[in-house]
């Protein structure tokens, strides 16, 4: 709150032998500048020098306030009271400050409405960014799905596709190599390679090794005609190639698991004259283990 600053006090003459009426009407008026409203008091005066205060004037200004406040006393006990009047400007200065203290509380409402609508859009929003995350983590996972569909749908059309003659290297020996790297990553298209080299290069050793090898993948899915068939096929005419003799007893089990003991036996005749001279002595002993499983006669 501001300051109160004092009116300059009047000049009283001590000489006035007693306080009047009239006196106490223009200590009345001389007070009446001055406004309390609301422990707010505001001063109205006009510029003027500053005072230079001094002992003189203090002692000076005391007395005259004291001699004031006699005069005011001595109204009030002869049931005349000094009433102060607010000024006119001070009241209008008053009412436009109720009217901003009005208006304030409004602004203060309206901020607290404003508050409550942001954090509950704030809110909204923070629970439509996660829904949002939600839906593009399914999103994601869907077109993951999807593609995984696509794929296996693609290989599956691939696998089932009609075997034609094909040479992706242009060569037996580098495709039955590339075959065989393929059926050690992927057996399914290892597989097919496979197939191919046999469509593509018949009658050579690629083809046979082709077919040896199929026996060998059909055997670990427990596949044994099927061994059967392509281990024969590569067989064929009795071949001198390092891993005929291998191959003649890996015919002989196939023959055997799926009761096939008579010519079983024959493919261990075979071997005994063709392969069992260059071969190891694991590979003896394993014809002669092989032999007493199909109760072969001895030669």
């Amino acid at each position: 709150m501001g300051a109160v600053q004092a009116l300059p006090a009047p000049q009283i003459d001590v000489t006035v032998p007693t306080m009047t009426l009239k006196l106490s009407r223009n200590i009345v008026l001389t007070a009446a500048g001055v406004a309390l409203i609301g422990g707010v008091v505001v001063a109205q005066t006009a510029p003027m020098e500053p005072i230079q205060w001094d002992k003189r004037r203090l002692d000076q200004l005391d007395r005259n306030v004291r001699r004031l406040e006699r005069a005011v006393t001595q109204r009030n006990a002869a049931g005349q009271p000094v009433l102060v009047e607010p000024d006119p400007e001070v009241v209008a200065l008053q009412g436009r400050v109720d009217t901003m203290e009005t208006r304030v509380g409004d602004l203060e409402d309206t901020l607290r409405r404003i508050n409550a609508e942001t954090e509950r859009l704030s809110f909204g929003i923070d629970e439509a960014q996660r829904d949002n995350t939600a839906l593009r983590n399914r999103l994601v996972d869907a077109d993951r799905r999807i593609k995984a569909l696509e794929d296996a749908a693609q290989a599956e059309a691939e696998l089932n596709a009609p075997i034609v003659a094909n040479s992706p290297t242009g060569a037996a020996p580098t495709d039955i190599a590339a075959a065989v790297r393929l059926l050690e990553t992927d057996p399914a298209r290892g597989e097919r390679a496979l197939q191919t080299v046999i469509v593509t290069w018949p009658d050579t050793p690629q083809a046979r090794e082709a077919n040896s090898r199929l026996g060998d993948l059909y055997v670990s899915r427990d596949q044994r005609a099927d061994a059967v068939r392509v281990y024969a096929a590569a067989l064929q005419g009795w071949p001198t190639i390092n891993w005929a003799g291998e191959t003649t007893l890996k015919l002989a089990d196939a023959l055997i698991a799926t009761d096939r003991k008579t010519q079983a036996c024959a493919a261990l005749g075979e071997f005994q004259r063709r392969y069992s001279q260059g071969g190891t002595a694991a590979q003896r002993t394993r014809a002669g283990q092989l032999r007493g499983r199909a109760a072969c006669p001895a030669n």
